[in-house]
């Protein structure tokens, strides 16, 4: 099952990126690459989630971060 909601997930990520390529000009070299990059990072995280659905959230992460700072304030 996971495998065919990976191969939606590039099916959908490859139809929007042929859509977007069609819209930039041959001039526009850093937004194509801004595209890849993009879109690369999004399927990549998009897998991920499918994999290891319990993954910790970027906000999980920046309480970690934060929360010793904030019980300093606190003092």
């Amino acid at each position: 099952m996971k495998w065919i909601m990976l191969l939606g997930i590039t099916v959908c990520l490859v139809l929007i990126s042929l859509f977007e390529w069609q819209k930039l000009t041959r001039n526009q070299k850093k937004e194509k690459a801004t595209l890849v990059t993009l879109t690369t990072m999004g399927w990549f995280l998009a897998i991920l989630l499918v994999f290891f659905p319990e993954m910790p959230g970027p906000t999980q992460m920046i309480d970690k971060l934060f929360k010793p700072f904030g019980k300093l304030l606190e003092k």
